[in-house]
């Protein structure tokens, strides 16, 4: 027994790490994101550093699913491990998207909305990455999903704000357009941290 439970140790933790290494990830791209817009086009340069967040964060969820392939005791329940894969994926694809869109629609300026999703959801990610190392030992989150909640419900509010001064000042219809899917992909962006911290309410609650 002491063998198999040495075998199985290393790959125990390697799960722990990767998630820990998405969190990271997930805060880096935020953070990008926040200062892209914060100075945007000056700073449009920062969205090929946000494309390489997303290739990063492929990488991670690849390995994770490689590893529960081939792994057949998990530290926790192997359903638990792909739901919390995919929704940290999620998150980065999503800011990645806010950043491609910058480009594509030809944005001149961000609108100040815009600039305050961006902090909102980069708060958010800051509590992702600090919550996934209390991971490992099933330990108390509850500070940060509290937290992410809140942020997710404040997110919420500009979002609706945002949306509807677009409709206030006769902009143009494709102005409205551009910028509806961008606070769209922004609000999903921080539902997204709220998604994975309903998972690691559960993975922990299951785990105490």
């Amino acid at each position: 027994m002491t063998r198999i439970s040495q075998a199985f140790a290393p790959r125990d933790r390697a799960y722990f790490e990767l998630f820990e290494e998405a969190g990271r990830n997930i805060l880096h791209s935020a953070e990008l994101l926040d200062t892209l817009l914060s100075d945007y086009p000056d700073n449009k340069h920062l969205a090929q550093e946000i494309r390489d967040c997303e290739h990063e964060g492929d990488r991670i969820t690849h390995e994770l699913l490689s590893r529960l392939n081939h792994t057949f005791v998990t530290p926790i329940d192997r359903e638990d491990i792909l739901a919390l894969a995919s929704a940290l994926d999620d998150i980065v694809d999503y800011i990645e998207e806010v950043a491609d869109y910058l480009g594509l629609y030809k944005i001149e300026a961000p609108m100040d909305q815009a600039i305050k999703l961006a902090d909102v959801l980069k708060r958010s990610s800051a509590q992702i990455a600090e919550a996934m190392p209390l991971l490992r030992g099933f330990k108390d989150i509850s500070a940060h999903t509290v937290e992410i909640n809140r942020l997710e419900n404040e997110g919420d509010k500009i979002t609706r704000e945002a949306i509807a001064s677009l409709f206030d000042g006769g902009i143009d219809p494709m102005v409205v357009i551009r910028w509806k899917d961008l606070f769209e992909r922004l609000e999903a962006a921080i539902d997204a941290t709220e998604h994975v911290a309903h998972i690691l309410e559960g993975v922990v609650i299951k785990n105490s």
